[in-house]
């Protein structure tokens, strides 16, 4: 160990950048900056890359852009098929799988192979595919492309394995599901309507065998014509034509009525007896008006007619409302007998599914639910209610409810954290829910031995907060937090309030969690910060508030020193801004010329407040307008509960809080933070020229501030909130500057962060940066090209990018180390604070915390992401944190509360290895390892130079740590650390999108995830170790289970009901019958296999077992033949043997000449 410390020492010396560790200290990737290699410094590496391999694992949320619905009956399991060409299989809880076409064509049917483990899609581009869900990652079997026609509707009855296919020239083709292969028969449109229509009858819109007679196919034509056809004699049995046209077809069990839904808003109930005009003609929605004329009413889109043995029949329908009711909700009509009910919905449906309890069409159908897919949610009606009630969903339909704006992941959270969120969650949970299971009950899964407690925050633009369980690849809703109820709520037409109308001003930002003293931080859109302290009781309590000024000109920065070049600062009580509570905007709150000063954007509750039990705010922190114009964006965030600091940044400066004595530490300028250390040399310029250029940058008004929020502040987090994406590549600024046409580093960090930032290694115009939606839209990050600058212009924002603090060394000189705060600025520049923190609990509670000057100034090239400390052995040293305490508890006077802190201290933590830890820091562009306290660079790795890291994580995976990376171009890579050597790269997203780079972020155990849709979040895993038991983890679509036995007919009507059971349509729609269809209509696409293959390769512990089980019975057979086989032969052997021994005694006497 002696000879380590000596060789690290060495490194202060040797290394050609000296303690600022500049870029010039190592370029090689992974490589060490002086003589000493990876084998002399002492950390035992244990990651390989045979340890990573990057897949995804399972998606969350609603099927974003919803078009097609289907259900499986036996299996009981459903299927959603979305306008991306993604379809999602649900079942049970935990049994929810995610498909995707290669052509990303829109679904447009779904249709299962009841109780086969089979589905079929009808997509866009006009292919059927045939997806295996015999195993637990479902593949494409066979496709069916048609060349010369667009398929328009699909059905496949029940037990059949040909399948009907309606185009929109109006015929209809017939595939063998097996061979995937079209059938010689075609039923084309002249032959099914009659030689003297002269018009041509349109797409076919509903395809279905007569439930009395398998042999009769109606088909239903948009314009209202409806025939049916003998599928032996081909010839029409009869043809409808009506005036109206026609949009679905549903037939009574028997076999003796149909009923059409039609764009009039009319149903028409049709009898097979008499064809010439509709038995019944209802207006359900439609009244009569004075004039004795129907009102007119908008299209039924679709009608189920469904009978039932101990009641009247349900007629079902969606859509029909009068057009006078404007505004009215889309509607789902209910008529049971002459009950008719209503059901409005929330979003536009987009189909809709009654469940009965026979796959049979030709059987009493008996409903017992409905499922409806809307447009952004999925509900289901129970039908053996009166009331009709809706199930409680058990899967995560909800994540968009308010859109989503950040994410946050967790892994190994403390065992206790989740049942407490749940129990303090479920007391809010809505109630009138159906009693039933929910029906969607199919596929088998169970919890992997591969789990620990994982949790997902999200946040949303209305200020939401919500927690989910997500541990075994599962998502529950553990609890919801509503940060708006801190504010007051803004009144149009009162004052300053007016101006405040924003559509989202709650909207959140980023979150700051500590799980083990269960303390969280929300960082809001209207520069706002609110800390949470959470208690099992409720309370009654007073909201503090700290209002922070930070502005962008250092003459006007609230400096503790005078001098600019002496930062240093022991007294921050005497100099630093005091914190005063929240106050209403007065006339005194304006200067002279009338524009808003020292005003915060939102209003704090100033009342007591009951708080129910769960988090509760503690303190809330706003940044105040300044001469007129509005705070800057916060950008970075830190919070620490062992030593009761928050500290927050943004373009302007940074600002350090102790919330446990609610005071201000420190609130400066980034510049002033330097004193004599700045490594740039800054051009000064006049005041003028300045007040200028910052009103460029800097919104120009209180009004401005929200109607300007679309083109800069909101364009953070603007393509999160859309729902209604027109393209799904990045939403982004093009930049302006002279040498690009693409869009920039710096215009994509102003819509992540909301702020004009620079790295010291961008091309910088003097030209105003101006936002212009007409050129928002970009396809991919680009990055603009650029010289390094020397020479920094007074009005570069330097924002705080990042803040982490911890037990580090804030000077070389340092014997042991202290409390610090790493600060990173997105000039590529980590400054550290140390800070003096009184450790006894009273002392803590009255004495100030003092902070020193800034002590050590790292650079490297681009923006600072991300912190990570190790030991001197490779091991990862946690920040430390104050064990959980309820506040609000009673109190205990044998017990009493006092602060119980963990400290995880670099010295502590290695008693052989020396003093000193390792640093580990990343930016956009490199990672850097330094060694404190000497600040010397050991090693360098430049990441990417054609593209920039989004998000980067010091994260632990296989009982090792590595460093996680997310480039802009798509790539996830990680490092080994401390040597950063490269260990994985895959280009996993050709083009990434804002939303993504907004909400990727990565965990422990080789985990992330990111906003994948508006709807949906996407978890993947970089470790091979997961990948490898992911099949185990993922659940069983497919259940062997025994088809429902058809009821029995009765003699009579088995004898008087025609020939239905005597249909083959192997006969006639075979190749021997029908021939072969023509190679130019559809091409067929092999899969990898029939079937029957899929039959045979089905996978699963049941399918084995059942298997093994034939193979046994089967194998037991042929042993019991070859034991009877072996009996007769001994029989027929003793029986020779007799023969021939009473033969012998016969003859053993005869001479011979006797024979």
């Amino acid at each position: 160990m002696k000879k380590f410390r000596k060789v690290l020492d060495g490194l202060t010396t040797s290394s050609p950048g000296g303690p600022i560790g500049s870029p010039s200290c190592g370029s090689a990737a992974g490589t060490p900056t002086a003589a000493p290699t990876p084998r002399e410094i002492d950390v035992q590496e244990t990651l390989i890359s045979e340890n990573f391999q990057l897949c995804k694992t399972v998606r969350h949320g609603f099927p974003y852009q919803p078009t097609a619905l289907a259900f499986d009956p036996v299996q009981k399991i459903l299927a959603i098929g979305s306008r991306s060409g993604g379809v999602r299989i649900l079942g049970r809880p935990g049994v929810d799988c995610y498909c995707q076409h290669e052509s990303g064509a829109a679904v447009l049917q779904l249709q299962f192979l009841i109780n086969e483990g089979a589905l079929v899609t009808a997509c866009a581009d006009d292919t059927l595919h045939l997806w295996n869900l015999r195993q637990r990652r479902p593949a494409v079997l066979h496709s069916l492309k048609f060349n010369r026609e667009r398929i328009t509707f699909c059905h496949l009855p029940f037990q059949s394995k040909w399948l009907y296919v309606g185009t929109e020239r109006g015929n209809t083709h017939i595939v063998n599901i097996e061979s995937f292969i079209l059938s010689g028969y075609v039923i084309m449109w002249n032959k099914a309507i009659e030689l003297s229509t002269k018009t041509h009858p349109g797409p076919v819109v509903h395809l279905s065998d007569s439930p009395k007679d398998e042999g009769k196919l109606l088909i239903g034509f948009e314009s209202g014509t409806i025939v049916q056809w003998d599928l032996r004699a081909k010839k029409a049995d009869f043809r409808i034509y009506y005036d109206e046209a026609i949009h679905s077809v549903s037939w009574h069990h028997e076999g003796k009525q149909f009923m059409c839904s039609h764009s009039d808003g009319s149903l028409t109930l049709w009898n097979l007896r008499n064809t010439t005009k509709p038995f019944q003609v209802t207006f359900p929605h439609g009244k009569i008006q004075k004039d004795g004329r129907k009102e007119s009413c908008k299209p039924i889109l679709k009608v189920e007619y469904k009978t039932s043995r101990s009641s009247e029949p349900f007629v079902i329908f969606s859509g029909g409302l009068s057009y006078d009711k404007a505004g009215r909700r889309p509607t789902l009509t209910i008529m049971h007998g002459k009950a008719i009910t209503v059901l409005e919905m929330d979003y536009p449906i987009v189909e809709f599914m009654v469940l009965c309890e026979t796959p049979y069409n030709n059987e009493v159908q008996e409903p017992y639910a409905v499922v409806v897919l809307l447009e952004k949610d999925l509900i289901v009606v129970d039908l053996t209610q009166s009331n009709f009630p809706v199930f409680e969903n058990p899967y995560p339909m909800d994540i968009h409810e308010s859109p989503v704006t950040c994410t946050a992941y967790f892994a190994d959270c403390p065992p206790d954290i989740i049942p407490i969120l749940y129990s303090i969650g479920t007391k809010h949970k809505k109630t009138g829910y159906s009693q039933k299971e929910w029906p969607v009950s199919g596929g088998t899964w169970t919890l992997g031995s591969h789990t620990y407690p994982e949790i997902i925050i999200t946040g949303h633009a209305d200020g939401s907060i919500k927690f989910w369980d997500a541990s075994a690849i599962t998502l529950q809703m553990l609890y919801k937090l509503k940060t708006s109820k801190v504010f007051e709520k803004p009144k149009p037409g009162e004052g300053r309030a007016a101006e405040l109308v924003e559509e989202d001003p709650f909207a959140v930002q980023m979150v700051s969690w500590c799980p083990q003293s269960r303390i969280f931080c929300v960082v809001g859109i209207s520069a706002h910060i609110i800390l949470y302290r959470f208690s099992k009781y409720d309370a009654n309590t007073q909201i503090v508030s700290l209002e922070v000024r930070l502005q962008c000109e250092p003459e006007d920065v609230i400096s503790p020193s005078e001098n600019e070049n002496n930062p240093c600062f022991t007294e921050p009580g005497s100099h630093s801004p005091q914190p005063h509570h929240q106050h209403p905007a007065s006339p005194g709150n304006r200067t002279p010329e009338g524009m808003k000063d020292s005003v915060p954007c939102l209003k704090v509750k100033d009342r007591m407040v009951r708080v129910p039990p769960g988090y509760q705010s503690d303190l809330v922190i706003q940044l105040l307008w300044v001469d007129g114009e509005p705070p800057q964006q916060i950008t970075s965030l830190d919070i620490n509960s062992a030593y009761g600091l928050l500290a927050f940044g943004n373009c302007n400066g940074l600002a350090v809080v102790d919330y446990l004595q609610k005071t201000i530490l420190l609130c400066m300028s980034t510049l002033d933070l330097y004193g004599a250390t700045d490594p740039y040399q800054r051009l000064t310029r006049s005041p003028r020229r300045n007040r200028q250029s910052t009103s460029e940058f800097c919104m120009r008004g209180l009004s401005n501030f929200y109607s300007d929020s679309k083109k800069r502040i909101r364009t953070s987090y603007q393509s999160l909130t859309e729902l209604t994406d027109n393209q799904q590549s990045i939403d982004m600024e093009r930049s302006k500057s002279p040498t690009s046409g693409h869009a920039s580093r710096r215009a994509m960090l102003q819509q992540l962060h909301g702020v004009t930032m620079y790295s010291h290694d961008e091309h910088h115009t003097t030209a105003s940066y101006c936002w212009s939606e007409r050129e928002s839209r970009e396809n991919s990050f680009s990055r603009s090209r650029s010289s390094s600058v020397s020479s920094i212009d007074r009005d570069t924002k330097e924002a705080i990018t990042t803040l982490q603090f911890g037990e580090s060394y804030g000077r070389k000189s340092d014997a042991l180390p202290t409390p610090c705060l790493w600060v990173g600025t997105s000039l590529g520049v980590v400054l550290l604070i140390p800070m003096s923190i009184p450790t006894d609990q009273e002392e803590r509670m009255e004495e100030a915390v003092t902070i020193g000057p800034s002590g050590a100034v790292l650079m490297l090239k681009g923006s600072v992401l991300r912190f990570g400390f190790l030991d001197c052995m490779g091991a990862l040293i946690q920040s430390p944190y104050e064990v959980w305490r309820d506040l609000n508890a009673p109190e205990d006077p044998d017990r009493p509360r006092r602060r119980k802190l963990v400290h995880f201290s670099p010295s502590s933590s290695q008693d052989a290895c020396g003093e000193g830890h390792l640093a580990v820091v990343c930016s956009e562009r490199q990672a850097k390892v330094f060694l404190m306290p000497s600040q010397s660079c050991l090693f360098v790795h430049n990441i990417t130079e054609s593209s920039f890291v989004l998000r980067a994580d010091v994260v632990s995976v296989c009982n090792s740590v590595c460093l996680a990376c997310f480039c802009a171009n798509g790539h996830v890579m990680t490092l080994s650390l401390p040597s950063l050597r490269p260990l994985m790269d895959v280009n996993y997203l050709p083009l990434t999108d804002m939303r993504i780079a907004r909400t990727f972020c990565f965990t422990n155990g080789g985990q992330a995830l990111y906003l994948s849709s508006p709807t949906e979040i996407q978890r993947i895993t970089y470790s091979q170790e997961m990948c490898d038991n992911l099949q185990e983890m993922l659940g069983e679509l497919f259940t062997p289970i025994e088809t429902p036995e058809a009821q029995n007919r009765g003699f009579l009507k088995g004898f008087f009901g025609g020939n239905a059971h005597t249909f083959d349509r192997e006969e006639l729609f075979g190749e021997a019958a029908a021939g072969k269809a023509s190679r130019s209509l559809a091409q067929h696409i092999p899969g990898q296999g029939g079937v029957e293959g899929m039959k045979v390769a089905a996978s699963g512990v049941v399918g084995e077992l059942a298997r093994a089980r034939i193979a046994l019975d089967e194998r037991g057979q042929r042993l019991g033949e070859l034991e009877e086989r072996t009996a007769l032969m001994m029989t027929s052997a003793e029986t020779f043997s007799k023969h021939a021994h009473e033969l012998m005694l016969k003859c053993k006497d005869k001479k011979w000449y006797q024979f």
